[in-house]
């Protein structure tokens, strides 16, 4: 007789994974690596996740609803102001990107680490490539969505600008030490605020 799952294995093989694969690359960790470490069984990981590119693409998801509650309370703090919810955002990614335990964008790791994954995937079949494309891409149509509300000519430029900020935060994680990385994040606001401001009054 098949022995019935722990209930939460499947979280705590989750939980696990997620943990190495944001601390040490995809690439580096393997399914042996996971299941040692999860305490499980090797049927009862492939039971949950029958490759490891569909633990990736949990991992991914995961850390994207993760994402998604720090972009909504960022918001939900700043009322129904565009351009607070505007600042707001980008303050949340800054302050985060600046945290000792921070290692980069998970999304963005991934590709970097994949850049020749194409395989986008469906809703029903999520890929690790197509969850990752889909919130950067979301993330970034949250950003003109705000910009757009402030009606500022060229919303497109300032989205961009905006843009191009969040991704330093998020690369600057990857090579400078917290003080340096908490004085860009710092100056990675003070920037974003200007350039808001800069547009609204003009």
């Amino acid at each position: 007789m098949a022995r019935t799952p722990a209930p939460g294995t499947r979280d705590r093989i989750l939980t696990t994974a997620s943990r190495l694969f944001y601390s040490r690359g995809v690439r580096a960790v393997g399914m042996n690596q996971v299941i040692t470490e999860a305490g499980t069984g090797k049927n009862l990981l492939y039971s949950h996740f029958p490759t490891k590119n569909d633990l990736v693409a949990a991992y991914l998801e995961r850390a994207r609803d993760i994402r998604d509650a720090q972009t909504r309370r960022a918001r939900d703090a700043a009322a129904d102001d565009p351009r607070a919810q505007l600042l707001a955002v980008v303050e949340e990614i800054a302050e985060r990107t600046a945290r000792p335990d921070f290692r980069g964008c998970a999304f963005r790791n991934y590709l970097a680490e994949f850049p020749d994954d194409a395989d986008l995937g469906h809703d029903d079949a999520p890929t690790p490539a197509g969850v990752a494309h889909h919130v950067l891409a979301d993330s970034h149509r949250v950003l003109a969505e705000l910009v757009a509300a402030l009606g500022v000519a060229d919303p497109d430029r300032l989205t961009e600008e905006l843009w191009l900020l969040v991704d330093g935060l998020y690369l600057q994680a990857a090579y400078r030490d917290r003080v340096d990385a908490r004085v860009g994040s710092d100056t990675a606001i003070d920037l974003a605020r200007r350039l808001v401001d800069e547009r609204v009054a003009s």
